[in-house]
């Protein structure tokens, strides 16, 4: 799905009373990012560019009218991106949510992705399987698991604030699957650090998306 990105996101639009916009937002980059670790659950904080992707992203979004609020994994790379943001958005409180967190990938965290098959093929094919209910060895999630804690917090969140524009900063596997959720067919090539998607909510328990992946603000800024 390409962006139409044009300045601002959708401030001069009124939010149906029926319907919750949520901007979504990965977190910046981190060392492990950047090397291609696997984190998982893993603590990381964002490296220094991470914390720029941070800062672009939340110029872009300070220039969004009508945020009500920020959530975020309490995760520090997740949070750490939702303070910046929410210091520039009116200084809105950040409210954690653990259900917000990266996939637990269990023996695969610390990892550098192309490893894995060497390393630990067994949890590697349980990560890459597209099965719902294979859990990864050593703690791990399955898909099922991991759908069901944060597609649930997404619609609490949505429930909560009907008529109202909210941002949740989150990790890539999360987004992927709540994409699934809102096109169960459909197809997107990665989620990239400090991007920004829109998911509405609507009654009815209906998802749809708006925009997805984009970055023209990281291309913006690397321009100017």
């Amino acid at each position: 799905m390409e962006s139409n990105f044009n300045g601002v996101l959708r401030g001069a639009e009124t939010i149906d009373q029926s319907c919750t916009e949520i901007i979504i937002v990965r977190h910046g980059e981190t060392e492990w990012n950047a090397l291609a670790k696997m984190q998982g659950q893993a603590d990381i904080e964002l490296n220094e560019t991470g914390k720029q992707q941070a800062n672009t992203v939340a110029e872009r979004l300070s220039r969004e009218a009508g945020i009500v609020a920020v959530y975020s994994s309490d995760l520090k790379r997740a949070l750490e991106t939702a303070q910046i943001i929410s210091a520039r958005c009116h200084g809105l409180e950040v409210i954690t949510d653990q259900d917000l967190r990266e996939r637990h990938i269990g023996e695969l965290q610390g990892l550098v992705y192309h490893d894995l098959p060497k390393l630990n093929p067994k949890a590697y094919d349980a990560l890459r399987s597209h099965g719902l209910d294979h859990e990864i060895p050593g703690g791990g999630e399955s898909r099922r698991e991991l759908y069901r804690r944060c597609t649930s917090s997404l619609q609490r969140i949505g429930e909560k604030h009907r008529g109202q524009r909210v941002i949740v900063v989150t990790h890539g596997a999360v987004i992927e699957t709540l994409y699934k959720r809102a096109v169960p067919e459909g197809k997107h090539e990665g989620i990239a650090n400090a991007s920004i998607g829109i998911i509405q909510l609507s009654e009815g328990d209906i998802w749809s998306i708006k925009l997805w992946n984009d970055v023209s603000h990281l291309s913006d800024n690397s321009s100017s």
